[in-house]
């Protein structure tokens, strides 16, 4: 067996009486299923997710505020006041700041755009920022994609006698700033979707001031929007989808520019958006001023956007290697032998911009909550990024404890904040109880939701073509992950270091890879002709030409019981098996302990002292099989690892026949005494027997006393008692010798499977872990 990394959890089996009916789309049964998981049980609600339509998006009308924001901003382009963009630093606040900037610059506003530095003023807007807008003569301040927890900022504002603006989606706090306007999805009790991203608030904000849709937005909304991890539905799904088209078709020097220097070709998928596009934007505010990411989007120059595009892939670049650098640091600083509930590393000098990235790689290895901080020492604080696990809401939590932090905000998955740094060790405290008192075991385990069990024979191309269909894919719309369970015929390590797995599968004609990224140690658990299931998303490989359908594998397991052949290899090393977390028994005659850290006995052991056991390990053949069955019916192991050799065979030798064993006797009959130092050449020679055949037979007549034997001469017994050649313990040995030869260790690996499986009566009540490992 071997278990799963994560919990499997399988959607429910969808009500098999409400049937998807409509002519335009043809839809597979695993389809069907697929939207009726997403809670589409009609032919009209599934023509319109397979296909958006941007004339379903609400009226930005309905957003609280926004006719009062709009007539403000509108006076101040008739009067030519000076408008001020506030943006964010992410790919969404770049991008909301993009949107925004260009529809004022079409309407014809006196307008300019600020991003705070992430390092010197922190996120959001500030005090300082704002004076500073104020002196140079700006008395209209738009925030996009932040603003909602910035009270002081907002009082500071109208103290100055600037209005201020707020269009924002992340979470509301307790106290609303007092603002001219706040246009806020969840602020808007008339407005029917509360998951816009920052830049689908400032695209409604947009389309309100120019009076129409405005599509040649769009792409700098899927940008956003894909990248801030909203979930994508609705709004939000129509938003990006049209939006990837128009990334697609782009004439937008930045965006061509980004697109090839992320070697995107042909479709813009959402993958390239949040794998490619996004942290190269991101990259910009997360080393300096985001303003570079800005200027490439707004840019009308090609030359200009190569040149900006260039510098924007050198700095992610040199961000990959710094979350590099931290990941090992703070790893260093956590204690895996006691990880607590929730992960706090603090360190001097590291780089705040990367830090939610590092702490996402936290979670991932540790499967925990975890906050990742840098020191800063000239004001006694820590900041930093938080994320976490999905049983636990990082933001509600966050804000039982707020009293701990000078800021905070964020979603449930994600925060930012900033603390006293003697506040760490009850920050620490508090969260851990807090976990400690709503979690179980359970919820610290990562949890891959499985669509559906398909068989390889349903895969082909027209399915992936359906899959496609349901597109773009995010959160409350993920890439359907299907469970597929098959016996592989080929299965190899791949990649320069060997670090990659890849199966073969065939079903019907119908070829299949599985690969696992990274799962290349686990090539050695896979045992010949046993089922593998595995999970993961399906897909295309295509090179050079060819496409392949690929199964991108999240994890797998084996359910049933495994036989692990070492046979044949001299002192076989089974170290890279052992899992101190298993049950583990070592079968051995030998005297010397083999491992120090294994358990280990003798054939001969009292069965009332073995106990039920993870992994047997056999190093040697058993003396007796009816025995070595009765030792595995009381261990009951799951899995099996045979490592014996046999140096001199007994098997080998051929077994005289009774024949041989007559002419012999009759030899000896004849001559009385025969002096074996003298006549054992001739014998050989006249027989063409060997030398251990003739020693064999000698003491299997010496045991049954039909002879004596004394240095080497054999004295015939005149009178010897009637026996058969059976009575002879050398005689039964050397049968049964040969027949435990033939059974464990010259079967091929089928026979001597079926062989292990009939002594395991017990495996039907075996029950499976949930972990990594055998």
């Amino acid at each position: 067996m071997l278990h799963s990394k994560a919990k499997w959890e399988f959607a429910e089996k969808q009500d098999s009486t409400i049937d998807l009916q409509d002519d335009t789309f043809k839809l597979s049964p695993i389809i069907k299923e697929l939207l009726l998981q997403r809670g589409i049980t009609t032919s009209e609600a599934a023509s319109l997710f397979l296909s958006p339509d941007i004339t379903t998006l609400h009226s930005p009308g309905g957003l609280a505020a926004v006719n009062k924001a709009t007539e403000r901003i509108q006076m101040a382009i008739t009067k030519q006041e000076k408008i001020l963009i506030y943006g964010d630093y992410d790919a969404d606040g770049v991008s909301s700041t993009t949107v925004l900037l260009k529809a004022l610059q079409e309407l014809g506003a006196d307008c300019d755009y600020y991003i705070p530095n992430r390092f010197s003023e922190g996120y959001g807007p500030n005090e300082t920022a704002f004076r500073e807008a104020f002196d140079h003569g700006f008395r209209l301040i738009i925030t996009v994609d932040t603003g909602i927890a910035s009270v002081h900022e907002a009082s500071v504002a109208k103290e100055l006698g600037i209005d201020l603006i707020i269009t924002d989606h992340h979470e509301v706090q307790e106290q609303l700033p007092d603002a001219f306007a706040v246009i806020h999805p969840k602020c808007s009790p008339d407005y029917p979707f509360k998951e816009l991203a920052g830049v689908g608030v400032a695209f409604k904000l947009a389309e309100h001031l120019l009076g129409y849709f405005p599509k040649h937005l769009l792409e700098f909304v899927a940008i956003g929007t894909i990248a801030d991890l909203v979930p994508l539905v609705k709004e939000n799904r129509i938003l990006a989808y049209h939006g990837l088209r128009a990334l697609t078709a782009s004439d937008n020097p930045g965006i061509k520019a980004l697109k090839k220097i992320c070697k995107i070709e042909g479709r813009v998928t959402e993958e390239d958006v949040g794998f490619l596009i996004g942290p190269r934007i991101n990259a910009v505010g997360r080393l300096q001023d985001a303003d570079l990411a800005v200027q490439l989007l707004m840019t009308e120059d090609q030359v200009e956007a190569n040149q900006l595009a260039e510098e924007i892939q050198l700095l992610n670049q040199e961000r990959q290697q710094i979350v590099n650098d931290i990941v090992k640091e703070a790893e260093k600083l956590v204690h895996s032998d006691r990880v607590k509930s929730v992960i706090i590393v603090a360190k001097e000098g590291w780089n705040e911009g990367v830090l939610g990235i590092v702490a996402s790689k936290l979670v991932r290895k540790y499967d925990r909550p975890a906050i990742v901080l840098t020191i800063k020492p000239d004001t006694s604080e820590v900041k930093g990024s938080a994320r976490s696990i999905p049983a636990f809401d990082l933001f509600s939590n966050g804000m039982k404890v707020r009293e701990l932090f000078t800021h905070f905000g964020g979603h449930s998955q994600a925060a930012g904040m900033t603390l006293p740094r003697e506040n760490l060790e009850s920050l620490e405290e508090s969260l851990n109880k807090i976990i400690q008192e709503e979690l179980t075991e359970d919820d610290f385990k990562q949890v891959i939701k499985i669509s559906n069990t398909i068989s390889v024979a349903d895969i082909n191309e027209e399915l992936l073509k359906e899959i496609d269909k349901l597109a773009p894919f995010g959160m409350k719309n993920p890439k359907p992950v299907f469970e597929v369970n098959d016996i592989p015929f080929e299965s190899r390590q791949i990649g320069s270091n060997q670090s990659h797995l890849k199966l073969l599968f065939k079903k019907d004609n119908v070829m299949l890879e599985g690969i696992g990224f990274g799962m290349g140690e686990l090539r050695p658990y896979i045992t010949p002709h046993t089922a593998i299931s595995l999970v993961g998303e399906l897909g295309i490989n295509e090179w050079n030409g060819n496409k392949k359908i690929q199964l991108v594998l999240q994890d797998m397991r084996i359910e049933s019981w495994q036989l692990f052949d070492h046979r044949g290899k001299k002192n076989a090393d089974i170290s890279p098996f052992l899992d101190n977390s298993k049950r583990n028994l070592l079968l051995s005659n030998r005297s010397t302990k083999l491992y120090s850290d294994v358990d280990q006995v003798a054939f001969s052991a009292e069965l009332s002292s073995l106990t039920e056991i993870d992994v047997l390990y056999v190093y040697d053949l058993p003396p007796d099989l009816s025995q070595f069955k009765e030792i595995i019916r009381k261990t009951n192991p799951a899995n099996i690892h045979v490592c014996y050799y046999v140096e001199d065979s007994t098997y080998l030798k051929s077994f005289p026949s009774r024949e041989e064993f007559k002419w012999y006797y009759a030899l000896l009959l004849k001559r009385k005494v025969v002096d074996m130092k003298q006549e054992m050449t001739a014998i050989m020679n006249t027989r063409g027997w060997s030398k251990e055949r003739i020693i064999f037979m000698s003491k299997v007549f010496f045991e049954l006393g039909f002879v004596t034997i004394e240095n080497g001469v054999i004295h015939l017994n005149p009178q010897p008692l009637k026996k058969d050649l059976q009575d002879s313990p050398l005689y039964q040995d050397r049968i049964k010798r040969a027949e435990i030869e033939k059974t464990l260790y010259y079967s091929n690996y089928n026979e001597l499977k079926e062989w292990f499986s009939n002594c395991m009566d017990y495996l039907e009540s075996a029950k499976e872990e949930v972990a990594h490992g055998l």
